[in-house]
């Protein structure tokens, strides 16, 4: 009788050495792109356990010419490491947290929550935005991982970002939309922000971006999915803002429940994944 293949899933805790110049870019410039944060076979086990949970979780049915926006921009699955052990193991892994805590300069770094982005073959742009304005975080030391799962070519790319616009701060309260992509890329052009698009990505690849970094993606014109796991980090010690907008409201209730503004992000959904000390959550 044959022997069933059994998926591999590698601990993914061996450090990934960043030079200080690299540090000092993503800080100046709001983000950065490294080659092989994941390798190939470590990457596969979990790109499949993502795969599938996003086919399990999914509800979207709708053909794309009949979403708006924001709809068609991507299949958008959040948390699954709530509910999925396998993917958990990827979202927590402490070579990803130790690249966030030492790119932002801080001791250490909780989850605020994963997604798995898949843009369909045929998928619309991701209009200019930050990701910031949803977060009730009383902190400028937000950051998220964005890796694609398979090999993206240029045209579908990597996002586009706004070199420096994180030190802008809160630009403006705008949600992902029509509205956002036509108000902000004004913005852009008229301040004349430089704007850098990494391109053809490998799968393990990943770029790193501040939560107030403006950026957009382009669409997918290719018949493949595009493929992309996310890990939204914040620094050890943050605390909750009293939400301005309902979109921050959702997001306390959903992401730190039980908690409240000013009281110390830390609810059983955001764990320590690193810890200069090695305090970790178990």
């Amino acid at each position: 009788m044959p022997n069933e293949h059994v998926e591999e899933y590698r601990e993914l805790t061996e450090t990934y050495q960043l030079e200080q110049e690299q540090v000092s870019s993503f800080q100046n410039e709001g983000h950065i792109l490294l080659r092989q944060v994941a390798s190939t076979d470590e990457l596969a086990a979990y790109r499949n356990a993502i795969v599938q949970a996003v086919r399990e979780l999914n509800t979207q049915n709708k053909p794309l010419h009949e979403r708006d926006t924001y709809g068609k921009a991507f299949l958008q699955i959040s948390n699954i490491w709530e509910t999925h052990e396998n993917v958990k193991r990827f979202v927590m892994a402490r070579r990803f947290a130790k690249l966030a805590a030492d790119l932002m300069g801080v001791s250490g770094v909780r989850i605020y929550h994963d997604q798995a982005l898949f843009k369909e073959p045929g998928g619309g742009h991701t209009p200019w935005h930050q990701d910031q304005i949803y977060w009730p975080l009383d902190t400028t030391n937000t950051i998220t991982l964005w890796m694609p799962l398979v090999d993206i070519p240029e045209e579908v790319g990597s996002m586009t970002f706004a070199s420096g616009s994180h030190k802008r701060g809160y630009i403006s309260k705008l949600e992902i939309s029509d509205e956002s992509h036509k108000t902000l890329q004004q913005y852009v052009e008229a301040h004349g922000i430089p704007k850098k698009n990494y391109g053809a990505m490998k799968a393990g690849d990943a770029t790193f971006h501040y939560g107030w970094t403006l950026h957009s993606a382009p669409g997918n014109p290719t018949d493949r999915m595009r493929e992309v796991m996310t890990i939204i980090y914040y620094a050890d010690g943050t605390r909750l803002l009293d939400p301005d907008s309902n979109a921050r409201r959702n997001d306390l209730m959903r992401w730190c429940p039980g908690q409240a503004p000013g009281e110390l992000a830390a609810s059983p959904l955001n764990p320590l994944v690193y810890s200069a000390k090695g305090e970790e959550t178990p």
